[in-house]
């Protein structure tokens, strides 16, 4: 943890020298999740409710979703520019290096600037939970630090799969994207308006359900208790993750620089 408070104090000691550049990508951040705000503000004008769930309980799902990704992206922002470390040859160093690899890439890049977005999401949960009708007791309470932690892991798990897929490709792959930046736009609904195939892929293929879904249904008085203790579950999404990025590093060869 030392060590990564070093470079946590690099990045911002290094961002911090062009504040009025830093403080308008933040802005801009905040703008971009402000207009998907809006437009799940519009559609409410027209529709009371979509598939049950109202206005206020939508905001508070959006939220949460997006707070995980926002987390997710601000500190594993480095496997998301691995195919620029794998061309330039960086990762050489990384591997002659007595750190472990995934420590040393999370350490490479931490995106400050998303910032912006967590604010957005804090704005929209903090607004959801005001004006909703869940009765918060500390059980919900520790399921909603559940689900963040939980999407956290998620959504870093995706990034390192992205990652892993460079030692193949050389080149990240593009399609990722739907199930990193896609699922943060369609995550602004509960995941059950998508249909019962989509339901059961984003159960048991990849988790968003158990960090979205099934929880909120807790929260919100429909779901069952269990439900509250899934995002733990989610949480061993990373296992194989982390085992692709292992059979990756295997199958590396050098770019050159």
């Amino acid at each position: 943890m030392r060590l990564y408070r070093k470079y946590f104090m690099i990045h911002l000691k290094s961002i911090m020298e062009y504040k009025a550049s830093f403080l308008f990508t933040c802005l801009g951040q905040f703008l971009v999740s402000f207009n998907v705000f809006l437009g799940v503000y519009f559609m409410f004008q027209r529709f009371s409710n979509v598939e049950g769930f109202t206005y206020n309980e939508v905001l508070l799902c959006f939220g949460i979703t997006l707070m995980e990704f926002s987390l997710a992206e601000a500190f594993a922002r480095g496997f998301d520019m691995f195919g620029t470390m794998i061309r330039k040859g960086e990762f050489d160093r990384i591997m002659v290096r007595p750190r472990n690899e995934i420590f040393q890439v999370l350490g490479s890049h931490i995106e400050f600037t998303r910032i912006g977005r967590i604010l957005q999401a804090i704005v929209m949960f903090v607004w959801g939970f005001s004006v909703s009708d869940v009765h918060w007791t500390p059980s919900k309470i520790l399921t909603v630090i559940l689900m963040l932690a939980g999407g956290t892991m998620v959504f870093s798990g995706l990034f390192l799969i992205y990652a892993s897929i460079c030692f193949f490709t050389v080149e990240g792959l593009e399609f990722m994207n739907i199930f990193t930046d896609g699922a943060r736009e369609y995550g602004k609904y509960p995941v059950c308006i998508y249909g019962r195939q989509v339901l059961f892929l984003c159960t048991f293929v990849v988790p968003y359900a158990l960090i979205q879904y099934y929880p909120l249904l807790y929260i919100l008085g429909r779901g069952k208790t269990h439900y509250a203790l899934l995002p733990v579950a989610a949480c061993f999404f990373i296992l194989p993750c982390l085992l692709f990025w292992k059979i990756g590093v295997t199958h590396y060869t050098s770019c050159g620089s």
